[in-house]
């Protein structure tokens, strides 16, 4: 053996009770559980459980993973695996027009990072990760990128002709490795796609045994009709389904919980393969601009500017977001005190980071000042929301079909802590100090669960003949250590960290191995 794991108990990743037994790593793979096993390296565990990797179902690191070598907001927290292109905005498929655009229209989310953005198909960026990254990354086709190919910005059914194209790129990412279609329906400009779009899309990914990913239309004032329509689409199209960062969020929704759920549990009846996921806090976190009508924004950034020109239109907008509640801020009216500063592109507007919108904007109206801002700092502005409701978040991570995720932005001053914290929060905050599942329960949740939504057959659990990918935590210490003042911030209590039979983190420290690569799907299903 490479490797052998002594002394810990195991949490397979099933939800069976913890059992003790030596663990043996051999070329990339676990070879042999069992007692008294020799290997070149002992890593000694005892007190420890050794659990699989835990996988992040919604990620937004893919350009983090080719510039930062230690990665430890993901590592350090026991994640082996991250989905990427999630929200229907990413850096693939796209073509020299496009690519730039996509650039900074999520500049806001991952930053501008010193990387060769050399790639342009799905499998040009599989192909870049193979090169050697942190954690393992599988990636979903993002809708609104496939749209942009087609379509450009514009508010409007496409032709026959644009369908076609939108699901030859569909086609071809799925061919090349990716696992599923994500959507970004408070995004331009996925935002601007009927259902019927969606419905055909996803009948493509289907084909391919894989599954649609979104970010649904409001998660606030019509966020139930949102859910509906989400599962209505794989009823349609015969697509799995799973329904990104599955919050109910702001006061119109407290206490709705058994609603959703109520909703799921009535597609799984019907035979509707369905899986949520969520991240354990109360804030969410995106791009400022997002906040905008959708109509606004229509044609991209450049005729946002032109419209915001016209006094007419913009006082428009600033009635939306004040009075009615636009379809970017979920159908809700803009509550500037709520809304915090996290990060911004131009360095000159650092000194307003940490600071509510109400309370930058002085003696300014906040939504004006909100848009002077977006456009002075073009479009990179990110924002924290606090609008969660506590009792929401506990009923849905105990549901069946639940597992973990960070929705972790690692760029900009102010990040939310999810991103460094989410999987030690669950296993310390809702598992340990507050008993809503048992420790093998939640590394269920957090391992063997998505990978089964994966599709991964050698992933997610401790056995014979799977991946390596495994993590050593302290059931009475792990903890995040992240938090809204000092969110970079490693986790407690995860001494070991293994990827693809590497040892990632030793003792708590980062490791030189990169051993993560990409995890592709399997091509059309027989």
């Amino acid at each position: 053996m490479d490797i052998v794991i002594r002394g810990a108990e195991i949490a397979d990743g099933t939800g069976s009770p913890r059992y003790a037994a030596e663990v043996g790593v051999k070329d990339g793979r676990i070879a042999s559980i069992g007692e008294r096993l020799d290997g070149a390296r002992t890593v000694d565990a005892g007190g420890l459980v050794l659990a699989p990797g835990f996988i992040d179902m919604h990620a937004h690191s893919e350009l983090a993973v080719l510039a930062d070598h230690d990665h430890l907001a993901k590592l350090g927290q026991g994640c082996t695996l991250e989905v990427l292109g999630q929200d229907g905005l990413s850096y693939a498929p796209v073509d020299e027009t496009t690519a730039p655009q996509m650039w900074e229209a999520i500049a806001a989310w991952n930053g501008r990072l010193d990387v060769d953005y050399d790639w342009r198909t799905v499998g040009e960026y599989l192909d870049r990760l193979d090169r050697g990254i942190p954690t393992n990354a599988a990636y979903l086709v993002p809708h609104g990128t496939v749209r942009m190919l087609a379509m450009g910005w514009e508010d409007r059914e496409p032709t026959p002709a644009e369908l076609q194209v939108m699901k030859a790129h569909v086609a071809q990412g799925m061919e090349e490795g990716a696992l599923g279609l994500s959507a970004g329906l408070s995004y331009a400009p996925g935002m601007y796609a009927e259902t019927r779009e969606l419905v055909e899309l996803c009948k493509v990914v289907a084909g391919y045994g894989g599954y649609f990913g979104p970010h649904q239309r409001s998660y606030g004032a019509g966020a139930m009709e949102g859910y509906a329509e989400m599962i209505e689409i794989c009823r349609a199209s015969s697509c799995a389904l799973h329904l990104a960062h599955a919050t109910l969020n702001y006061g119109v929704n407290e206490g709705r919980a058994a609603e959703l759920l109520k909703l799921v549990d009535e597609g799984l009846d019907e035979g509707i393969p369905i899986s949520l996921d969520t991240y354990p806090y109360l804030p969410g976190m995106t791009m400022l601009a997002a906040l905008l009508p959708s109509w606004s924004v229509a044609g991209g950034y450049g005729a946002l500017k032109e419209r915001l020109a016209d006094t007419g239109t913009r006082d428009r907008i600033l009635h939306e977001l004040d009075a009615e509640g636009t379809d970017g801020a979920n159908g809700v009216p803009v509550d500037w005190s709520k809304i915090e500063i996290a990060g911004t592109g131009d360095p000159g507007l650092r000194d307003l980071v940490g600071r509510r919108v109400s309370e930058a904007a002085g003696t300014q109206q906040p939504s004006a000042f909100f848009l002077d801002l977006i456009v002075r700092d073009e479009f990179a502005t990110a924002c924290l929301m606090h609008v969660g409701n506590e009792e929401n978040v506990r009923a849905i991570m105990r549901h069946g079909v639940h597992t973990g995720s960070t929705d972790g932005v690692l760029a900009g001053e102010k990040i939310h802590p999810r991103a460094w914290g989410s999987f030690a929060r669950y296993l310390g905050h809702y598992t340990r100090e507050l008993g809503l599942m048992s420790v093998e329960e939640c590394v269920a949740h957090l391992s063997g669960r998505p990978a089964a939504v994966l599709g991964l057959r050698d992933r997610g659990l401790v056995k014979e003949g799977f991946a390596a990918d495994l993590v050593l935590f302290d059931p009475a210490t792990v903890d995040a250590r992240a938090t809204f003042e000092q969110p970079r911030q490693q986790a407690a209590g995860v001494p070991y960290v293994l990827v693809n039979g590497q040892i990632a983190i030793a003792e708590g420290k980062r490791t030189e191995a990169l051993a993560g690569r990409s995890v592709r799907g399997g091509g059309p299903k027989a």
